[in-house]
């Protein structure tokens, strides 16, 4: 049940994509997290961030700026997924070289 329950909460096209460009830059607003998870609608990436949100991965901030910008950041819980994430790294990085000899 334990790999479900992980999968559950990390499931769909988008999640990893978010919480890795999040980990990576340890702050980031919503239009960059949209700049760097490729093809995220604003709708999707506000729906994600929602879902994060609720499972205590991601820490949502409004800062008092004109105009008023969000600034998402893993909290110390999302922080435990840090070094899943560079171990996926490191095998997606290998499993290119593998695939297409890059």
């Amino acid at each position: 049940m334990a790999v479900h329950d992980a999968m559950d909460v990390l499931s769909g096209k988008w999640k990893i994509s978010i919480i890795s460009s999040i980990c990576y830059y340890n702050k980031r607003r919503f239009s960059d997290i949209l700049n760097d998870v490729h093809g995220i609608s604003n709708k999707m990436l506000s729906k994600e961030l929602k879902e994060l949100e609720i499972n205590k991965l991601v820490k949502r901030t409004v800062l008092d700026t004109q105009p008023i910008s969000v600034q998402y950041q893993l909290t110390a819980y999302g922080m435990t997924l840090k070094t899943i994430i560079n171990d996926l790294t490191a095998w997606g990085l290998e499993h290119r070289k593998v695939i297409i000899g890059k």
